[in-house]
């Protein structure tokens, strides 16, 4: 059976089926189609387009196709289109013609419009709650690991030391905001498209309004045409998901380097690794590289949906079907990732003596010039005369706390036998005490602000 075949004297080549036909991959609808359609048959109902006794059935028969769905047992047929097609050809099946009275008023641009929002607020819902499960590995560890000294870099080279628990936290602050896009991505979802029909809206009187609060909805749509042409929401997701996998990458990318022998500063759980098919010593961190990996098929999910979309003429076209394998895919990866991304961190063991080996006086270079700003010499001098005591320890071939105090006040007589004092890596660190800086003491107060974070329950 297909919903508009009366016009047609044949039926599409098998190659038009195979290129058209979408319930390979849309029949993971089914729940929210079947919901979909409960409510619509209320809505008739309340109407006056149908009488409770029919309403009774289309609902008891679309809880049947629901259960064959839920168990498996759902047989699909040769003319089944796609989801709603399906849904509908079953539900005839078990309730004979009043099944065909469910489509009254009903176009399949605004029951796919609907039955995607209510299949996206769900799949955000599990989402949040993972990336909260993220979160909550990473505060973890950082209380775990609060003390631990790192070097710290900018363009990969040594720069300042900074404490391991400030360098993890970073990546809470960008899940956290993550969470709070993802609450606008869901606020953008949640609008009624259906009632709209197939662009001009619904003839029967359809509450709309009652539909909305039915389904969960907070909001109705304004305009019929806008409503089945609209897929603004599933950019937005895309362009969320893009970014939480660039998050995702940006964390893999760290501690796949750190994790190499140059490094040496963490290992990764077997649980998270793999081995090597031909060298026996392998021990690949296949699971950050896999993170890292997918940011590029996530990022052209977004792109690919935007080409879709640019050239579109109102309202509906079947290049919106376009839509959903994006999603559908976008949705899956972060679901498999964000579990795995947690028992890294989760698990993830700490070589505390390869970590402080890599620190080298030059990352105190800054905490020298401050040194000097404390004794009244402006920053832009204070930098200049440092950077001529980095050069001398380079041409000495020692390092800065090894560079004689005459060296240094050849520079300049304001050094003085203090400014050995400087050279403590632990003192520097505490020293950057400010909120948001890489001190014991900040980064304590940032811990707690992270776990009232964490008691807010994430709700789309």
């Amino acid at each position: 059976m297909t919903l508009w075949g009366g016009r047609f004297s044949g039926e599409p080549s098998a190659a038009m089926r195979q290129l058209n036909d979408s319930f390979r991959f849309d029949q993971r609808l089914y729940h929210a189609d079947i919901k979909g359609s409960a409510a619509y048959a209320a809505a008739l109902q309340r109407a006056g387009v149908i009488e409770p006794d029919e309403k009774d059935q289309l609902v008891d028969g679309l809880q049947q196709v629901q259960a064959e769905f839920d168990d498996g047992t759902f047989q699909e047929r040769p003319g089944d289109e796609d989801i709603h097609t399906a849904v509908e050809r079953r539900l005839e099946e078990l309730v004979g013609p009043v099944g065909g009275k469910l489509h009254t008023g009903r176009s399949r641009n605004d029951q796919v419009a609907t039955d995607l929002r209510l299949y996206l607020l769900d799949e955000i819902a599990t989402l949040g709650t993972q990336l909260k499960q993220l979160q909550a590995a990473i505060v973890e560890k950082a209380e775990e690991e609060i003390d631990v000294i790192m070097p710290g870099y900018t363009h990969m080279q040594h720069a300042q030391p900074i404490l391991f628990s400030h360098w993890i936290l970073s990546h809470f602050w960008k899940i956290e905001r993550d969470l709070e896009r993802l609450s606008a991505v869901a606020a953008g979802a949640s609008v009624l498209p259906l009632g709209s029909g197939a662009l001009a809206g619904n003839p029967f009187g359809i509450d709309r309004e009652w539909l909305a609060s039915e389904l969960g909805f907070s909001g109705v749509s304004e305009n019929s045409v806008d409503a089945v042409n609209d897929r603004d929401y599933v950019v937005e997701f895309l362009a969320w998901a893009a970014l939480v996998q660039v998050h995702l990458s940006q964390i893999a990318e760290d501690l796949i380097l750190w994790s190499s022998p140059e490094f040496g500063f963490v290992e990764l759980d077997d649980a998270y690794s793999t081995g090597s098919s031909l060298m026996p010593q392998k021990k690949n961190p296949d699971a950050l590289e896999l993170m890292r990996g997918k940011s590029g098929r996530m990022t052209g999910h977004l792109v690919g949906l935007l080409m879709a979309l640019k050239g579109l003429p109102s309202t509906y076209n079947k290049d919106l079907q376009e839509d959903k394998e994006a999603l559908f895919d976008a949705i899956d990866t972060l679901k498999g990732e964000l579990p795995v991304a947690s028992g890294v961190i989760s698990t993830l063991k700490l070589h505390k003596e390869r970590i402080f080996a890599a620190l080298d006086d030059g990352m105190l270079a800054t905490d020298i010039a401050d040194y000097l700003v404390r004794k009244g010499v402006p920053f832009r001098r204070s930098h200049h005369l440092v950077g001529e005591a980095v050069k001398l320890a380079e041409e000495r071939n020692c390092s800065l706390s090894e560079l004689p105090l005459s060296e240094y006040q050849q520079i300049d007589p304001i050094f003085s036998e203090d400014v050995y004092e400087v050279f403590d890596f632990g003192r520097s660190v505490a020293a950057r005490s400010g909120r948001g800086g890489t001190a014991p003491s900040a980064v304590r107060r940032q811990i707690e602000a992270a776990k009232k974070s964490l008691q807010k329950r994430f709700i789309p």
